[in-house]
């Protein structure tokens, strides 16, 4: 049945290329190729944004979560970037999507640029490095989910199936761009829910049904208390807290920091449309994560009854999914072919983050450095071939990021995640909706966010660990980011009347 479930995941593989030629002939100028020319439909334009948002951390490290720590971090992680999404698409999509266009920017730092009237290129420089700094590293946690997938379940050298599924995503984002990454995105949503519902359902009947699953983790004190939590790998009760709670739903905050999603908000071909889009992104990511807890629920019974597992920690755990798909494969060649799309749905859940990732970090440095920064004059056909190869220098590097297969794909993503929360999240809500936020507060922002970043990660916690300011780096970083672009923005000159005046004119097209 392996033969069934590899020409499944490869039918799929060339369907995303083939998707990639066919939006070949659509890229008239980067513009483009970058952002689509803003033609994308609502219905697109929510499920690429939460597809390349959810990434392999849906199908593979949450579950995980869920299955070794019980539902109390798997829980307000999700809770808080439910309603994360939900902030995001009501508050900041359709501002940015008016606004971008007013100023005609089409990646992220040229929008921070032109709307803080900066022309001095040091608001461009830092926001093009710190998206390359840390969609390097987000990149490279999925091709290592690709690499998992492929080395756990038909035994292929970790490496080999890691590159492999690097190079089908760099073939279909180099050929179409954001209009094809996009509608790759959109399909691969479809097979990401299909493999999480089927996973559900066929874990459920191994498992003895729903009833025996929860009297199986019933009899673990924490387990399903979402503050306590109980570790499965030591058979030890933890305890969830305030703190804890609000340091774990403060992952919401990163939404209005993620340039893969931003760039969605900006590429809608209405802004009208996108409350049609809200509803639909909201619904799909409740479901969705529900979705992927409840399989770390059933995979804690399927373990302790030997289907699956051993797991030693989290990230062992992380191949669940691929070890159910692997026991499903064994039932006849109807079930190869569902395992072999569950295996696409992960491979899916990893791709439509990576393109998404892949191009923004591609812009930052062919557009927005080299153009913009540097000022080196291109035609547009040159353009073109840069920022190709940008894609391609960027997938080289995060292939040699990836290369240990025992890296944890929730902790490398919790890191990035963190970080783009942080230099731009508070930046961006400046932008949207403070008159008197300037580029001096913006860039202290930035620089701020992402200090702190690194530094709460890697020092405070690192040497305070189990005391209060063991919290996720994202809470302290986002509010001293905050407090650096008010305080710094109020010491300086006000805005030119240029920028004030467009701010005014973007409120009032946003009320039409």
């Amino acid at each position: 049945m392996t033969t069934t479930i590899m020409v499944t995941i490869a039918v799929y593989l060339i369907g995303m290329i083939v998707i990639g030629f066919a939006f070949t002939s659509k890229n008239k100028d980067s513009a483009d190729f970058y952002l689509g020319g803003r033609t994308l439909g609502p219905l697109v334009t929510a499920m690429s944004a939460e597809a390349s948002d959810m990434s392999g951390w849906l199908l593979m490290g949450l579950p995980a979560v869920a299955l070794m720590g019980g539902l109390a971090e798997a829980s307000w992680t999700a809770i808080g970037l439910a309603v994360g999404t939900y902030l995001n698409w009501l508050f900041v999509a359709k501002r940015l999507r008016v606004y971008s266009h007013k100023i005609d920017a089409f990646t992220l730092p040229d929008f921070f640029a032109k709307r803080f009237g900066d022309k001095s290129g040091i608001l461009t420089l830092i926001s093009a490095v710190l998206i390359a700094v840390f969609f390097i590293p987000y990149t490279a946690s999925g091709f290592a989910a690709c690499g998992k997938l492929f080395s756990s379940f038909f035994g292929m050298n970790y490496t080999l199936a890691m590159v492999l599924s690097a190079a089908v995503i760099v073939i279909y984002c180099t050929l179409g761009g954001f209009l094809a990454a996009s509608t790759t995105d959109f399909v691969q949503s479809i097979i990401m829910t299909v493999a999480l519902f089927v996973v559900v359902g066929f874990g459920e009947g191994l498992a003895g049904g729903f009833e025996n699953v929860f009297a199986n983790v019933a009899s673990l004190d924490g387990f399903l208390d979402l503050f306590k939590g109980f570790n499965v790998a030591t058979g030890t009760t933890g305890s969830y807290g305030a703190l804890p709670v609000i340091s774990t739903l403060a992952w919401g905050l990163g939404y209005f920091g993620m340039p893969h999603i931003l760039l969605r908000f900006m590429a809608i071909e209405d802004k009208n449309k996108l409350k049609t889009s809200r509803r639909v992104a909201s619904v799909w990511v409740v479901i969705s994560m529900a979705v992927a807890v409840l399989i770390g629920v059933i995979g804690y019974t399927l373990m302790k009854n030997g289907v699956i597992g051993p797991y030693a920690d989290a990230s062992a755990a992380e191949t669940v999914i691929v070890d159910v798909a692997n026991v499903l494969s064994k039932y006849g060649f109807v079930p190869a072919i569902t395992a072999g799309l569950i295996l696409a749905g992960i491979l899916a859940s990893t791709m439509s983050t990576a393109d998404s990732q892949l191009l923004a970090a591609s812009s930052s440095i062919s557009q927005n450095l080299l153009c913009e920064v540097f000022k080196i004059k291109m035609s547009e056909k040159v353009l073109f071939v840069v920022a190709r190869i940008s894609v391609i220098v960027i997938s080289v590097i995060a292939v040699f990021l990836a290369l240990n297969p025992k890296s944890s794909v929730f902790t490398i993503v919790s890191f990035a995640w963190a970080g783009f929360g942080a230099t731009f999240g508070p930046v961006m809500l400046a932008a949207l909706f403070w008159k008197r936020a300037n580029k001096w507060g913006a860039l202290a922002g930035m620089l701020s966010g992402g200090v702190m970043i690194f530094v709460w990660k890697f020092i405070i916690r690192t040497n305070f660990a189990g005391t209060v300011l063991d919290i996720y780096e994202l809470l302290p970083a986002f509010i001293i980011a905050v407090i650096a672009i008010v305080v710094v923005s109020l010491l300086t000159a006000a805005p030119e009347k240029e920028t004030v005046d467009t701010f005014d004119a973007v409120k009032t097209d946003c009320k039409e």
